[in-house]
């Protein structure tokens, strides 16, 4: 696979188009790439070219082909909604659950959160988080990226309308998932901090319609669950079901 770029400001296929500089920075000085190396561009709203580096300097400039309609996206619409963890656990589970083919992946203050953000550090944070999100992108192949929410605390997040089904992870919960219905519509998983949700916000979440579901007999660390859960979903509902993708 030739070297891959997300461009947010957009793609004019079949043309010559100017390189944002931080992409020409990455193709030149990190990846070491020189003029006329085949390279991947997409923009996020679906789909790529394939481009040739024409330039670097002051005005990189890439060769666009025509926009090429590849999708790599799971036929689910999955949100992650990940209880706030400490360290750099929140970069690799953004990551991972990219790779693993999540929608959108929303974060969320619980109880026993070690990490607390707000202010400026939490817009600082999501915004980080997002630019591992593309960065995902960018290795596994994805032309969509997933959105990185805002902080919400859970029962504001549960408050939210959402039209689909919502599962929790909750250990000792009566609700393997090959026991459930295949989702018809979007699905959220809710994933816990590293002391577990409260009885409280086990409470709560039920209340406003979410399924418990238990992986197995064993407890699993925040940055194990999520990803887990999103693995054996794939595995049972989607696209880790068998078909042969190249």
């Amino acid at each position: 696979m030739n070297p891959r770029f997300f461009c947010p400001d957009g793609l004019l296929p079949d043309s010559d188009m100017p390189l944002p500089l931080s992409v020409a920075h990455h193709a030149e000085r990190v990846l070491r790439l020189a003029v006329g190396d085949p390279v991947v561009l997409f923009d996020g709203l679906g789909g790529e070219c394939e481009a040739r580096l024409l330039a670097f300097g002051k005005q990189p400039f890439a060769r666009l082909g025509p926009r090429l309609s590849i999708e790599r996206e799971s036929p689910l619409q999955i949100t992650l909604v990940q209880a706030l963890a400490s360290g750099d656990k929140m970069d690799w589970i953004v990551q991972k659950a990219v790779e693993l083919g999540v929608a959108a992946v929303q974060p969320v203050a619980a109880e026993r959160s070690v990490l607390k953000l707000s202010g400026d550090r939490a817009v600082k944070r999501v915004a980080h988080w997002q630019q591992i999100a593309v960065a995902a992108c960018e290795q596994s192949g994805r032309n969509r990226v997933p959105a990185v929410g805002e902080i919400l605390p859970l029962a504001k997040y549960l408050a939210c309308p959402f039209d689909g089904a919502r599962l929790i992870l909750a250990p000792g919960a009566e609700g393997a998932l090959a026991r459930k219905t295949p989702p018809s519509g979007p699905l959220a998983i809710l994933i816990g901090p590293e002391g577990g949700w409260s009885p409280a916000e086990l409470a709560l979440a039920t209340r406003a319609g979410c399924a418990p579901l238990a992986l197995g007999p064993r407890v699993l660390r925040t940055e194990t669950a999520g990803l887990a859960a999103l693995a054996a979903i794939q595995t049972v509902w989607g696209d880790f079901s068998g078909d042969v993708y190249v």
